[in-house]
C-alpha cells in the first residue's frame, strides 16, 4: 500500500528538536531522520489505521442494517494497527519515510 505521507499529521512529532541550522551534510540530515523515524512511523500507522477502519466499517454496513462498533473497539483496532504497523514497515516505506522527514527538516 502506497502511503502519501503528505496526508499524515506529524505534528506531534517534536522537529523543534533538531537544530536544522546545524546539520551540514546529507549524513547529518540522515541521522535526524532515523532519530524521529519512530515517532513518525506511529504518525503513519495512526493514520494507516484510522482509514482502514473507516473503509471496514463502510463496507460492514449492509443496506438497512447500522454497524455499533464501540470506541473501545476502535481503539483496540488502531492500537494494534500501529503496533503491526510499526513492526512490518517495509525497508522501502522507512526509506522513503526517512527522505520525507529530510525534506521537512530541510525545509523547516
Amino acid at each position: 500500500m502506497k502511503i502519501d505521507f503528505s496526508s499524515v499529521d506529524f505534528s506531534s512529532v517534536d522537529f523543534s528538536s533538531v537544530d536544522v541550522s546545524s546539520l551540514e551534510t546529507e549524513e547529518e540530515y540522515r541521522q535526524e531522520a532515523k532519530r524521529l523515524l519512530p515517532a513518525a512511523l506511529l504518525k503513519v500507522g495512526e493514520a494507516v489505521a484510522e482509514n482502514t477502519w473507516e473503509e471496514l466499517q463502510k463496507n460492514l454496513a449492509k443496506p438497512g442494517t447500522k454497524v455499533k462498533a464501540s470506541t473501545s473497539e476502535k481503539r483496540q483496532f488502531i492500537r494494534e494497527t500501529v503496533r503491526n504497523y510499526q513492526r512490518s514497515a517495509s525497508n522501502r516505506e522507512r526509506q522513503e519515510l526517512e527522505d520525507y522527514i529530510i525534506e521537512i527538516l530541510r525545509n523547516s
